[in-house]
């Protein structure tokens, strides 16, 4: 029995049924991808399924499973989840997409929630935090902090959301400090590689830049690295300081729990709907954190005035006029990019030294 707590006419919709008994705990499955680490994409998952288990309480029950790859795996680990009572199911990677849209077309009684993707069904919603608006406060931190105008990247994938934080982060940079050089970058071709992360840290430091940027690496290496190499580092989705206690200058913090407790409020009050959720300062679902003592009071003021204003909507990142590498604008001034365009993004701006390969 489902325990969508669903009006008529979004039960008539879906199909659903309300529940016999209102108190039974909402039975929710939730899979993430990797091991769970310290720091990055699956640590910040499982530690905002963790808070949302401690908001909720007894109201709800977690069957947490970590380390189901893409394909055959992921499907069995899903089914048998949703046979053994799941309510809603919290899916972890992009890859898990279509075997996760085919089980909700299967069970229109179930929520399922996917992190990113494209796909939605009346009962299957997607979610993604905006990591381009704190990436903006961190490139702000690391123009400050720059002494040569050197950048360094060490990037996953040129797909679009790291293109888009990477731009933002570019942007915010130049809006600190209009002098920098052109970031160099690193494509890892990876979520996770330890060696090749430090390597890459240690190659952009050999190059000239004194202010690295560890985007989506689902590894510390890079932070270690600049630690040990006396450069200042600023990341995305988790605070790193513990790895670099001298050189964190600055982290983009996901806080998935902000994004986790206002759906399952919404399965229990009857509300859940398959949409795309794009959340960010302004939901709570990312901040800048780990910000170094090394920058002045102002500098520090100027990065969360900015904060507050992307919160209240008075900034966005992605405001004309903005020029790619190649000399073509694509923002005009008074223009602003919608969430379509940030989600499909396919440039990379002005003051970026690298191509995409495509």
């Amino acid at each position: 029995m489902t325990k969508f707590k669903a009006v008529m006419t979004f039960a008539t919709v879906l199909g659903l049924a309300a529940p016999a008994f209102a108190e039974a705990p909402l039975n929710i499955g939730f899979i993430v991808p990797n091991p769970i680490g310290e720091v990055g994409w699956d640590y910040e998952l499982d530690r905002g399924r963790r808070e949302m288990q401690e908001h909720f309480g007894d109201k709800i029950i977690v069957t947490a499973v970590d380390s189901v790859g893409e394909g055959p795996d992921s499907t069995r680990v899903m089914n048998r989840i949703v046979a053994q009572g799941a309510d809603v199911l919290f899916l972890g990677s992009f890859g898990h997409m279509n075997d996760g849209l085919a089980l909700a077309k299967r069970r229109p009684d179930l929520a399922v929630l996917h992190a990113g993707g494209y796909l939605n069904e009346a009962n299957f919603a997607t979610y993604s935090p905006k990591h381009y608006e704190a990436a903006y406060l961190c490139g702000m931190a690391a123009g400050y902090a720059t002494k040569n105008g050197q950048l360094g990247i060490v990037a996953a994938f040129p797909l679009p959301e790291v293109l888009g934080i990477m731009n933002a982060y570019v942007l915010g940079a130049k809006n600190a400090n209009p002098e920098i050089k052109d970031a160099k970058v690193v494509w890892l071709n990876s979520w996770f590689d330890p060696a090749r992360n430090r390597a890459s840290a240690e190659s952009l430091v050999a190059q000239g830049a004194d202010v690295l940027f560890s985007l989506f690496p689902g590894t510390p290496a890079a932070v270690a690295a600049a630690e040990e190499l006396g450069v200042y580092v600023t990341t995305t989705l988790s605070d790193n300081s513990e790895f670099a206690p001298s050189k964190h200058l600055c982290a983009g913090q996901v806080n998935f729990s902000a994004i986790y407790i206002d759906q399952v409020n919404k399965v229990l009050n009857g509300s859940f709907e398959g949409v795309d959720i794009f959340a960010g300062v302004a939901e709570g679902a990312v901040e800048v954190a780990g910000l170094s003592d090394d920058l002045s009071e102002d500098q520090r003021a100027a990065i969360f005035a900015k904060q507050e204003a992307i919160r209240s909507g008075e900034f966005k990142p992605f405001s004309g006029p903005i020029v790619d590498n190649t000399g073509n604008e694509v923002v005009a001034a008074g223009n602003q990019l919608d969430a379509g365009m940030i989600k499909g993004m396919n440039f990379l701006v002005e003051g970026i030294d690298s191509e995409l390969p495509y």
